[in-house]
């Protein structure tokens, strides 16, 4: 396909320089962005406050991509999983969590991913593109529970940090105050530790940080997560350290746990050692399985052990409860490598 010209997924600074080589106002900028970002209007003849001119100028450059989902999964338990089809037409999921008056939506950032996981679906689909900017507000936008949503997460298909000037561009976007001012803390961006883009994204941003750990121990942890081999999770707790986590900015480690593989009181008094001193906390997943995987989810007792041992050592631990997956929209379950190969 080719590329589109979108107004929307731009920031303020570059709604200003295109506003510039119009000859536009310079306040013209900040009526673009509450158009687009507090009205939710992305056709430029619809924006009534520009000039009649200026608006056929934005008009014949700029067309709306915000699309609707193509397809609604619904879970047992409440969670719905979208199907959105990208510009290049290839698709991603997100997954709208309901649990009380919390509404949260896992949004994607890429097509597949390139980080090759071994217990993640999306991670064996491979990339296939990460999305801009407009792809990843779009998300947001264009569900039906979009003026419901309390929460967002970075944690759908893809690795945000693989895609940082997209997502940090959203991120200022979502939380700037002439954009959707969110709050930054109702807003989580998880890595599995690519550690350049890390130190950028916690200069840049203020949401709070999830760093995927699963495994204390470089050589096990490489065997399962390939980014241990460029960016160990030692180098990844070091440049955390430096940081404040003290106020409200938080920093979490997810941790999916496959029973005899990362669940041993040597991998807790390691995990003991590696987070000291680092005011965090430890989600602990259940391992969701995926076809030919070799991995196994402990039950639910070996999950409180598990959880109350690293509580015991002063790690504020808790157990996520596993949402949406009989419809594979739990954590590691978003795949649509079968769609992408129609």
């Amino acid at each position: 396909m080719t590329a589109t010209q979108t107004l929307f997924g731009k920031n303020l600074q570059e709604l200003a320089t295109l506003c510039n080589e119009l000859k536009m106002p310079r306040f013209a900028a900040r009526q673009i962005a509450r158009w687009l970002y507090v009205r939710r209007v992305e056709d430029p003849l619809r924006m009534t406050d520009i000039a009649a001119a200026n608006r056929n100028l934005l008009a014949e450059r700029f067309t709306p991509v915000c699309s609707a989902p193509e397809r609604e999964t619904r879970s047992a338990d409440g969670t719905k999983k979208y199907l959105f089809r990208t510009l290049e037409g290839h698709f991603i999921e997100s997954a709208f969590i309901p649990d009380g008056e919390r509404a949260t939506l896992c949004v994607s950032s890429q097509a597949g991913c390139r980080m090759g996981c071994r217990f993640c679906a999306t991670g064996r689909q491979g990339l296939q593109q990460s999305l801009s900017t407009a792809e990843i507000l779009n998300q947001v936008v264009s569900i039906p529970e979009s003026d419901r949503l309390s929460n967002l997460v970075f944690m759908g298909m893809g690795e945000p940090l693989d895609n940082p000037d997209n997502v940090l561009r959203a991120l200022e976007i979502l939380t700037a105050d002439w954009g959707f001012a969110w709050s930054p803390t109702r807003i989580t961006l998880s890595t599995a530790g690519v550690v350049p883009q890390m130190e950028r994204f916690l200069e840049e941003s203020k949401v709070h940080l999830a760093v995927s750990l699963h495994n204390p121990f470089h050589d096990e942890r490489a065997e399962i997560m390939p980014v241990e081999k460029v960016w160990p999770i030692a180098r990844v707790v070091e440049i955390l350290r430096r940081h404040d986590f003290t106020h409200q900015r938080r920093v979490s480690f997810e941790y999916i746990v496959m029973s005899g593989l990362n669940d041993s009181p040597r991998h807790i008094r390691e995990l003991s050692r590696l987070l000291n001193g680092i005011k965090c906390r430890i989600n602990l997943i259940r391992f969701h399985k995926i076809p030919d995987s070799p991995y196994f989810s402990p039950d639910a007792e070996a999950m409180i052990r598990f959880r109350d041992a690293l509580t015991a050592r002063g790690i504020q631990t808790t157990i996520r409860a596993s949402r949406g997956e009989d419809i594979q929209a739990a954590c590691g379950l978003l795949s649509t490598r079968a769609k992408n190969e129609i």
